[in-house]
């Protein structure tokens, strides 16, 4: 499992087990706020009411029947309140009061209840003691919805208790704005869900982007692709990006040089041990014409190493640098048509046919004197495959985002056996006519040159005979 998964999955669990318990918290301690300040207008209600009460006992006994026809003149009236989208159609708030002795001797909506004993209620037997008398009971056992709130108050008379007044509420209502509250909670957590779930996502993405890069700089060493280490900041990440770096500069100096020890050694080895062997004969007695060539072949075999320091020495320059310091847009036909009047003597002396038929309008972006030099191996190696009386073109074509350059030519074309090793360095098939072999750096300069401008270079056979070397670059 990737790190930003198991970041992100992480992240979310312990946002999600945090966000379930707060709502759950929530929608269960809602509905205890709601009964609380129910209760707290009850507790207004019910000393209003036994104030009242009380000063109707003071000018005698309770009138029952005219509460009686107040009540029932309020409960007969039609409501229609919009409380907050809950639309209410009627009182259903109740009442009933005891004697002292806990006896009711009025009940607004059961009147079946006058006469019976309450003492035992909690909100009569609290309130005769001189305590909050106050209690919730289900209408319906089975019900958990079906409680009604009651709120008793004492009823006095010149500072004596005279009984016990209590308001009753039923839940329902309470019930329906819990409902839609609920509701409204669960909307706004899921809402509240998904915008932390994206937000997540990007400040993951956000934290594990550089380590993306890394891991991609990474890959590209271990395959060979020239790469530079991505910007990174100064966090722990950049880091060890900019430790990884240093790593692989410290390897690859090493294995740079042991590389360059190895294949130096073996492609010098040849042409000293000729020019020993030639040395060595030249101080045996031996006629002019010999000696001569004696001494020829010391010409060319010291040549020879020389040309292959000077092919070393540009690779190491171009194979060391991370990233291209002078880039600029110039015409490509110019160039191409240069390094082809710069070949004009080995062209007139094989008859070459030679055509530059890249368009005047078409221009490149890189670093001029590299790929002046990329182009020059690669006409200089179609100019030495080619037949006498053949022919060499160079030409170009633009297609996207591309920039294709063509070279073509009449020779043998790249054996099957050469193709995956065309590009190694010091790998050289020998020139047709003359068996000789060059440095074998030239395709491999070549090569360097492309990856620096984020392009490549191919050679493929064309069907029709000869050689065709593609070098791509970025339009």
């Amino acid at each position: 499992m990737k790190i930003k998964t198991r970041i992100l999955l992480s992240y979310l669990l312990v946002f999600g087990t945090g966000f379930y318990f707060l709502v759950y918290w929530v929608l269960g301690d809602l509905r205890l706020r709601y009964l609380e300040s129910v209760e707290e207008v009850l507790v207004d209600q019910s000393q209003l009411w036994a104030e009242l009460a009380g000063q109707l006992m003071s000018d005698g006994a309770l009138d029952v029947d005219w509460l009686h026809r107040v009540y029932d003149a309020a409960y007969a009236r039609e409501l229609a309140a919009d409380i907050y989208g809950f639309r209410k159609t009627a009182v259903d708030t109740g009442l009933y009061i005891t004697d002292p002795n806990g006896r009711v001797i009025f009940d607004a909506r059961q009147r079946a209840n006058e006469g019976a004993d309450f003492s035992q209620w909690r909100d009569v037997y609290l309130t005769l003691r001189g305590e909050y008398g106050a209690r919730s009971t289900r209408l319906d056992r089975h019900d958990p919805l079906s409680n009604v709130l009651h709120v008793a108050a004492p009823v006095r008379v010149d500072g004596e208790t005279r009984g016990v007044l209590t308001v009753l509420k039923s839940t329902r209502s309470i019930n329906q704005f819990m409902q839609s509250a609920k509701a409204d909670v669960i909307r706004v957590g899921v809402m509240a869900a998904v915008g932390v779930m994206m937000v997540s996502y990007l400040a993951v993405s956000w934290l594990t982007h550089p380590i993306a890069r890394l891991t991609q700089y990474a890959n590209d060493v271990r395959e060979g692709r020239r790469a530079a280490l991505p910007p990174m900041d100064n966090s722990e990440i950049g880091t060890m990006g900019r430790a990884f770096e240093s790593m692989r500069e410290a390897l690859e100096g090493r294995r740079y040089v042991e590389q360059y020890i190895q294949t130096f050694t073996h492609e010098v080895k040849s042409p000293l041990a000729a020019i020993q062997g030639a040395a060595e004969l030249l101080a045996e007695p031996m006629r002019d014409a010999q000696r001569q060539r004696f001494v020829t072949n010391i010409r060319n075999e010291s040549e020879r190493i020389e040309r292959i320091v000077e092919r070393l020495l540009q690779l190491a320059a171009v194979e060391n640098l991370k990233a291209l310091d002078q880039m600029e847009r110039f015409a490509l036909k110019p160039m191409a048509q240069s390094l082809l009047e710069g070949l004009r003597a080995l062209t007139l002396k094989k008859t070459l046919q030679v055509h530059n038929r890249i368009p005047e309008h078409l221009t490149v972006r890189g670093d001029r004197f590299l790929l002046k030099q990329g182009l020059a191996n690669l006409l200089q190696n179609a100019v030495d495959f080619s037949p006498s009386g053949g022919t060499l073109q160079i030409a170009s074509r633009q297609s996207g985002a591309w920039i294709d350059i063509f070279i073509d030519d009449d020779g043998p074309g790249v054996p099957d056996y050469a193709h995956h090793k065309i590009f190694n360095r010091f790998f050289s098939l020998p020139r047709p006519g003359t068996d000789k072999k060059s440095t074998g750096l030239g395709l491999n300069f070549v090569q360097e040159v492309a990856a620096l401008h984020q392009g490549r270079i191919q050679l493929i056979n064309r069907d029709r005979g000869g050689c065709r070397g593609i070098l791509r670059l970025p339009a």
